[in-house]
């Protein structure tokens, strides 16, 4: 394993999963991954697998059949898979961003209706907020959702949807306008049930995943639109069955995600630097390996500390949250600084295979493409920085 992104104070049985993870990110998905992501192909036999260790389930609390772990468990978990194929952790984080939000705001019908079968893997979940016109500015949300009687009507369309194809509930927010004081208490999160595929939906009438959107990297996991044309859903499937609280719903889903998506920024950055000083120590130039020259030290030194600094920050996010703290300010710090060094650390492997890197057959190539999108997802650089700023004047403000 070698010294770096350890962990202190951990139980026997968070070392437990994440020894068992590990086992299965090197001979389940390290060498099928390159080939799967060139196909562009769905890891069907890796999410399999992941069913069958209860990864699915692994925040969902034991009485609704979870393994009931914290956080924290659950972003280490997400390290190790990232480390193997970060495609693979998309297909869980917005899976378990659902699960959070139905056990965090949900009403009681709700979890006991989704979350048995969200932790056995049977439903999975989609997370759905963004829009074609809708980046970080939330308020600007169109599709819409009427009261018809005990139902809502919904319009609109939808982007961005990791795992809209291959779900089967969907959360999706909503501009309601029954009555708010502001454009965020007029929003609302449905909870759709859907067949899972692509085209028109044969369960849900007026409602169309209409393909995979073409990437340049983070392949394998599906993302996609969602329209929404007069889709007629049951006003008991508002998550927490009361309008108007969607957006600090989706926020909450949000802050854990940053957690999550700090992980996978450290879970690709440590593979990039393991990619980077096994490749030194094998490619010899001017006599001696490459490892050996101060240039290549240099980098290496620079990659492992941002590998270490990204991972205790992240680390520190996720206590926070499941001390029940606030911590907007430690995830947007984690996010921001895990998703800017995974990149770096990427570069500067890729720098040292030279012109091998460019190659498809060396692995290095793949995370050159996965990492960028670390640096958008669930927030990019500038939206983080407005988090940190406001919350640090919040804290350090002055009297007067």
């Amino acid at each position: 394993m070698g010294r770096l992104a350890q962990t202190d104070g951990l139980t026997e049985i968070q070392r437990d999963i994440l020894a068992t993870v590990r086992e299965f990110v090197d001979k389940e998905i390290i060498p099928v991954a390159t080939e799967l992501e060139h196909k562009d192909e769905y890891p069907t036999a890796i999410v399999e697998g992941m069913k069958q260790l209860g990864l699915f389930g692994l925040t969902v609390p034991e009485e609704y059949g979870g393994l009931g772990e914290s956080l924290l468990t659950y972003a280490l978990v997400v390290e190790e898979i990232a480390r193997g194929w970060m495609s693979v952790s998309g297909i869980v984080n917005t899976h378990f961003i659902v699960a959070h939000m139905i056990n965090a705001h949900g009403t009681q019908e709700q979890k006991d209706h989704f979350l048995p079968r969200m932790a056995a893997g049977e439903i999975r979940g989609a997370f759905s907020m963004s829009e074609p016109g809708l980046g970080s500015d939330v308020a600007a949300i169109s599709t819409k959702g009427v009261r018809d009687g005990n139902f809502y009507v919904l319009n609109g369309q939808k982007m961005w949807l990791t795992n809209g194809g291959t779900s089967s509930l969907v959360a999706v927010l909503c501009k309601t306008d029954e009555g708010g004081s502001t454009p965020y208490k007029n929003m609302t999160t449905f909870l759709i049930e859907k067949t899972p595929g692509f085209g028109a939906n044969p369960t849900v009438p007026g409602l169309t995943v209409p393909g995979k959107i073409e990437k340049m990297g983070y392949k394998g996991v599906d993302t996609t639109e969602l329209v929404l044309q007069d889709v007629r859903i049951p006003a008991d499937r508002i998550l927490g069955g009361v309008p108007g609280r969607g957006f600090y719903q989706m926020m909450d889903g949000v802050e854990v995600g940053r957690v999550n998506v700090a992980a996978r920024g450290c879970g690709v950055a440590r593979r990039a630097f393991e990619l980077g000083i096994t490749y030194a120590q094998q490619r010899s130039t001017f006599g001696k390996k490459i490892a050996e020259h101060q240039a290549i030290q240099f980098k290496l030194a620079e990659m492992a500390t941002k590998v270490e600094a990204a991972h205790q920050m992240m680390v520190m996010a996720a206590r926070k949250k499941d001390s029940g703290e606030r911590n907007d300010l430690e995830a947007g710090m984690a996010k921001y600084l895990a998703s800017e060094y995974c990149k770096e650390v990427v570069e500067d492997a890729f720098r040292i295979h030279g012109g091998y890197g460019f190659s498809k057959e060396y692995e290095i190539e793949r995370l050159y493409r996965e990492a960028p999108m670390l640096l958008i997802g669930e927030g990019t650089a500038e939206i983080q920085k407005m988090i940190i700023g406001r919350r640090l004047l919040e804290e350090y403000r002055i009297a007067g």
